[in-house]
This record gives structure tokens, C-alpha cells and sequence, in this order.
């Protein structure tokens, strides 16, 4: 009786074991890598999922050797936001150096690119709400009587 009550409870603790082991590393990866959309620029924008910081790093050629790896460190808006769920996108337009900062829990969206050495983001933002629905259904706003009726 001992044996079989303890061998559901081994089998069950394994299994949960390996599951972890499985869900493990791939809950402990923090970031994700986008290109640049430019066609002919080879950098890559980094961010952190939970942070949202932003920073990049591209290839660049150094004269009697195989090249270097150029990386630029978040500067003005590319660091640490609120914690959330955040990504990027790259837009498909072949000529921009910048990609969008999105957090997936709010919809703020803001555009991060390399300046002056430094990965800088605009403001994290919204699309502005739309105004509220009058009070009277079929009411116009600064109008009084029913909306007009098309032909």
C-alpha cells in the first residue's frame, strides 16, 4: 500500500519537474530583437518585455580587421518604463531607421531610433479618445431636433 500511494505522487512531481524545466528558459528570456526596416542598414533594436527599454546595435566595418559590432545604450525615452507588456514592430517602410515601441497591456505606441549615439523614444501615447455620444440617441451634437435622414 505505501508503494502505491506514493508512486501517483512521484509521477505527478516529475511531471511538474519536467514541465518546468521545459517553461523555464523560455519564461526567463526578457527580450526580443527587431531589425530595422531601412533596407540598407544592418542594426538591430533590443528591448526588454518587462521595462520597455530600447537600445540597438549594428555592424560596422573597421579597416585590417573582420569589422566590430556598434552598440548604442537607451538615451532620452528609451529607458525603463512603467512595467508592462512591451514589444517592437518595424514599420515596412524600406527607408526608416526606427521602429515602434508598443505596450501590449495599454496600445501606447511611441517610435525609438538612434540619435547622437543614443537610442531615443518619443513619449509613450495613445490615439486622443473619442468625444462621448449625446445624451439623445439620433442628436447631433450642437443641434437640436433629430439628425437629418438621407434621401
Amino acid at each position: 500500500m505505501y508503494v502505491t500511494f506514493l508512486r501517483p505522487r512521484l509521477i505527478r512531481w516529475s511531471a511538474a519537474a519536467a514541465a518546468l524545466a521545459v517553461v523555464g528558459p523560455a519564461a526567463a528570456a526578457s527580450f526580443d530583437f527587431v531589425p530595422a526596416p531601412q533596407t540598407d542598414l544592418n542594426r538591430i533594436y533590443r528591448i526588454d518585455r518587462v521595462t520597455g527599454e530600447v537600445t540597438s546595435c549594428q555592424y560596422g566595418l573597421q579597416e585590417g580587421t573582420v569589422g566590430g559590432t556598434l552598440c548604442y545604450g537607451a538615451g532620452e525615452g528609451a529607458g525603463a518604463q512603467t512595467p508592462g507588456e512591451y514589444g517592437l514592430v518595424a514599420s515596412r517602410h524600406e527607408r526608416e531607421g526606427g521602429v515602434f515601441r508598443v505596450n501590449y497591456r495599454t496600445g501606447e505606441m511611441s517610435v525609438c531610433y538612434v540619435f547622437e549615439e543614443r537610442v531615443v523614444c518619443t513619449p509613450q501615447t495613445n490615439p486622443p479618445t473619442p468625444p462621448p455620444i449625446p445624451a439623445e440617441a439620433g442628436q447631433m451634437p450642437g443641434r437640436s431636433g433629430p439628425a437629418p435622414q438621407r434621401p
